[in-house]
This record gives structure tokens, sequence and C-alpha cells, in this order.
């Protein structure tokens, strides 16, 4: 989550907390202890029923890092993929193999392995489109716990609204039974509602979101590499990858293709510059 995100969910809680505070009974008249357990316990047996642990606590894992972990723009992946075609033309495909960069994206780090030990286009293609079904699948089933949750809040909130009713029912005769039971019975809806809509379906909207930004940059890698593996030139690479960009983006990638090809034509002659040196010597 980025700074702006974090300031403007600050901002957006602190006047939602106070529109509570600011009425009559203040924000102590919202807090039932009574109404929260039957919410909580209930989402909590339902998600037991449903789910195997593993899979509930893998969900929330999932949910954990993808506000801590921010996954390369587009822009970026293609800036990338440029520099790893450009790279691999001047000094080989064997020099991608020692590239520290790789270390931070497995999906990458995986694909150009393959391109290292010189699978055929056809299989590469096989291997690293699985692996980005299976992540999909394996996403889809976290983002389903939360969908889950956010269906079955508001429900249990209802069933806190029954329990209070009930509780009002049975003490008729008694004002005082009958004013214990009131918050239970409201408390409960509105708890229910706020965890459905402002907890657990943005989790599983969150999940999505980063799931499908993941999945994008996994073909642009996979087109990349497939592209390397045919030695298309850079110039062809940067035109497949455009099309997988928004208009806005493409046309600095001419622009960054251009500086990457230079960067390694430099290199390229210092080395051989260095090299007769060292034969003169």
């Amino acid at each position: 989550m980025n700074r702006k995100n974090i300031l403007g969910l600050i901002v957006c809680l602190a006047l939602f907390v106070a529109s509570f505070a600011l009425t009559p009974s203040g924000l102590a008249g919202y807090w039932n202890l009574a109404a929260l357990l039957v919410v909580i316990s209930g989402l909590g047996a339902s998600l037991l029923i449903a789910y195997p642990f593993e899979t509930i606590r893998n969900a929330w894992a999932v949910a954990r890092n993808a506000y801590r972990s921010r996954p390369a723009t587009p822009d970026e992946v293609a800036r990338t993929l440029l520099d790893l075609s450009v790279r691999c033309r001047v000094d080989g495909v064997l020099s991608l193999e020692r590239l520290e960069e790789l270390s931070r994206d497995t999906f990458l780090a995986g694909a150009v392995q393959c391109l290292v030990d010189n699978y055929k286009e056809e299989e590469m293609r096989d291997l690293l489109g699985a692996e980005m079904r299976f992540f999909a699948l394996r996403r889809q089933q976290s983002e389903r716990v939360f969908l889950a949750l956010a269906r079955l809040a508001p429900a249990f909130g209802l069933a806190g609204s029954v329990i209070g009713i009930i509780g009002m029912i049975m003490g008729i005769n008694d004002t005082a039974v009958i004013l214990q039971n009131i918050p239970v019975a409201f408390i409960s809806t509105l708890y229910g509602v706020i965890l459905g809509n402002l907890v657990f379906a943005p989790l599983a909207e969150n999940i999505h979101q980063q799931t499908r930004a993941q999945l994008l940059n996994q073909e642009m890698i996979l087109e990349g590499v497939s592209a390397m593996s045919r030695e298309q030139n850079p110039y062809k690479l940067e035109r497949r990858l455009s099309a997988l960009l928004t208009p806005g983006l493409r046309a600095e990638q001419i622009q960054a293709l251009r500086g990457i090809t230079r960067k390694y034509a430099r290199q390229k002659v210092a080395k051989e510059e260095g090299g007769l040196l060292a034969d003169v010597s």
C-alpha cells in the first residue's frame, strides 16, 4: 500500500469513527461485547466448517503480503525484459544466469533459467503457463475465503439481532431486561455490516487486484523470454511488449530501449578496448 492510500485511509477512518462519536451516545454507546462475540464466533465456526485450517492461515498470509509488497509495474517489467534482451544479444544467454536482480522475482528467475537451459519455446510456454494457472488458482482460493467472510458477516449480524429480540421478548415484563437486549439486537447488525463491507470485502478485492497485476507481469515475462528464445531483435520485443502496456507507457519504451542499447554498446566497446590494451602490453 503506497503512502497516498495510507494517508487517505487514515483520514477516511478518522471521519468514519468521528461520525459515531458525534452521536448523542458517543463511541461508548456502540460497544457491545456480546454482539461482537456473536458475529466473530459465528464467522470463525463457519470458516472452520468450510475450509481446512491451513487454507485459512494461508489466506491471511496472502492478505498480509498483498499489503506489504508492491508488484512491479508493467513499465518496470518491460524495462527489465528489454535490458535482458540486449544483454543476451551482447554477452550471450549464459550471462543472464548470474544476475542478482533475478532473485527478487521467482517467476522471472525461473523463466530466465528455462532460457539458459535451452528449453524450446513450446516447452517454455507450457511450463510457465502451468505455473501461472496454478498461481491464479491458489490466489483464487485465498480470495474466496474473504468473499465468504464478507457474505456471512451481515448474516451473523442478523443472527445477533434475532438473539437480542428473543431476549427482549423473554423479558417482556421486565424493563431492565429489555434495555439490556436492545443494544445486542441492533449493534450486532452494525458489526456484521461493517466487518463484511469495510474489512473482508476490501481484503478480497485487494487480493484479486494484486493477482491480476502479477499475472499481467508474468504474461509479459513469458512473452519476453519466448521472444529471446527465438533470438528476436530487441526492437521487435519492444513492439510485442508495448501491446500489453497502456498507450501512455508505450512511448516511453522506445527511449528506454535506446538508452539500454547505448549502455551495452559502450560496455562492449570498453571491453574490446581493454582486450586490445592487454594484448599490446
